[in-house]
């Protein structure tokens, strides 16, 4: 009895027909780059100050000094929450008194933005801050909007791996491509931040895949009004339409729901494209109704935490990738604090990821994986906790220590995957890598709230990130290194975490004796 790989072996792994799905999948899956990091830009917060309506009866020099100061950065700059009482400047003013000579400023009472705010235009014309004055006592709803994102990313993941089950990779790919593309259009409809906040979730949703290179947004983020950014991100949703045409469905689904002719057709259609010749029956009748209802052992979630292995296993791979994603989301999203044009450091920070996805791909090929990961992960982890020793002056070295740590945290975090599907064992493999990326989500929830705290201390965010994945990366020289050894087919093939010691069972015994020979040498390397 052959399964599918066995029928199909005759294509070939890498002919023109894999490459072609390939890129046309990669094509797909564009616009999620453009939407996953917009809000760095929907939801940047320009300098501002109370509004003081143009009808209060002030003099010029009270009107410039309506407004208290404070130190931010060394220097004092105007309070961005808080205004003089209104009607206690008003009298001054009438009086012909003077603020500062005649008046102590530090004095006088003070009071909320009661009239609203003066948003600078220097780099945005608009964002969600200033149409809805997301600022002082609603700052928090900027980063919360942001995690709900990434909450509608994890809903997604959930829901779409259960309805490919059940219609089909292709139509759910579609559906959701439509659902992320159209209500990020309704976005820019948005009349409240209640309205843009739910539709934001239901972007989020539709990107089953959120893991993209964000060098893409390089192309479009220089447009500053809002909804025209919105419009110009959503737009590439509307390219991959024809893609429909082209990419077919999963012909291993389609055989698992018995519609054995519609896989024929497209197996005939790979053939073709890679200028094969299709033998003569690629079913045999006495395999159709075996394919179809042939159904894999059943596994649990509970079977991760079965024994104290792969339990130690799952949770340590828990902490690595939730604290990756809280450092590469932590970093993209910091963009608007760095010195200097937003734009070109949003660039650089999504083209040094390039690079680190070179750099990855070679360790993978070439060295252990436990140092590898441990390596990046210093790295990013090391830099990052440099940065609050750099003087103000030397602002561009900030931004050079920051791209490093992204650079270290991006590696790591595309050698994850790998590394992680090769400690988990076969029965298990898909559940474990499952968990660990619904855990990397999580950190992409939180990631926000950790930028939210530069708020009280620029540094903060720095010396959380960078302790963090310090930490992560001393967890990971732990874990058993996988390279090169064949990949695990029950959990009790399993190989064992650094440092624990274990009662030696049967099971084990002939685990051991099975590795002194193994048949088959199995790699998930790239």
């Amino acid at each position: 009895m052959r399964d599918y790989d066995e029928v199909t072996a005759f294509l070939g792994e890498w002919g023109p027909f894999q490459r072609l799905i390939f890129f046309l999948l990669s094509a797909s899956i564009i616009p999620n780059g453009f939407t996953g990091l917009s809000s760095v830009f929907l939801g940047g917060t320009p300098e501002h100050r109370c509004r003081v309506p143009d009808t209060a009866n002030l003099s010029s020099a009270w009107r410039n000094h309506s407004v208290p100061l404070r130190l931010q950065d060394g220097r004092e700059v105007p309070h961005s929450c808080r205004r003089y009482r209104l009607e206690a400047i008003s009298n001054f003013s009438a009086l012909g008194l003077e603020p500062g000579r005649d008046v102590d400023l530090e004095q006088l009472e003070q009071e909320s933005c009661l009239d609203g705010w003066e948003f600078s235009q220097d780099v945005y014309l608009s964002t969600i801050v200033t149409e809805w004055n997301l600022v002082c006592e609603d700052d928090w709803k900027v980063p919360f909007t942001v995690s709900l994102f990434f909450v509608g990313v994890l809903l997604g993941s959930f829901v779409s791996g259960q309805l490919s089950d059940r219609f089909g990779r292709k139509n759910v790919l579609f559906v959701t491509m439509g659902m992320q593309t159209g209500f990020s259009f309704l976005q820019v409809f948005s009349k409240n931040f209640e309205m843009f906040t739910v539709l934001f979730v239901l972007v989020g949703m539709g990107q089953i895949s959120n893991y993209v290179a964000a060098f893409v947004l390089g192309m479009v983020i220089k447009l500053e009004d809002w909804r025209m950014l919105l419009l110009a991100l959503t737009v590439p949703g509307l390219l991959c339409v024809p893609l429909w045409w082209f990419i077919p469905e999963s012909p291993r689904w389609l055989i698992s729901q018995g519609r054995f002719k519609e896989a024929e057709v497209i197996i005939h259609r790979a053939a073709k494209i890679n200028g094969i010749v299709v033998p003569s029956t690629i079913f045999e009748p006495s395999e159709l109704q075996d394919l179809s209802s042939k159904k894999p052992q059943s596994h649990s979630i509970l079977d991760l935490l079965r024994t104290r292995n792969i339990r130690i296993v799952t949770i340590m791979s828990i902490i690595l990738w939730m604290t990756i994603s809280v450092g590469y989301f932590g970093l993209s999203l910091d963009t608007p604090n760095l010195h200097g044009d937003i734009y070109v450091n949003c660039f650089l920070l999504a083209v040094v990821e390039v690079p680190a996805y070179v750099l990855a791909w070679l360790l993978l090929q070439h060295l252990p994986r436990r140092y590898s990961m441990a390596t990046a992960l210093f790295l990013g982890g090391s830099v990052l906790l440099f940065i609050q020793l750099v003087p103000p002056d030397l602002s561009y070295l900030t931004i050079v220590l920051v791209m490093v740590g992204k650079f270290g945290i991006t590696a790591a975090f595309s050698m994850a995957y790998v590394y992680t599907a090769e400690l988990y064992p076969t029965v298990v493999r898909n559940m474990g890598v499952g968990v660990s990326s619904t855990a990397s989500r999580l950190g992409s929830i939180l990631s926000p709230y950790f930028i939210y705290l530069g708020a009280y201390d620029r540094f903060l965010p720095y010396i959380l990130m960078g302790s963090l994945t310090i930490l992560t990366a001393i967890l990971t020289l732990f874990l058993p290194e996988s390279f090169g050894i064949p990949l695990p087919d029950t959990i009790d093939q399993m190989l064992r975490v650094k440092g624990i010691k274990y009662r030696q069972t049967p099971s084990h015994t002939r685990k051991l004796k099975d590795e002194e020979n193994p048949t088959v040498l199995k790699s998930t390397a790239f």
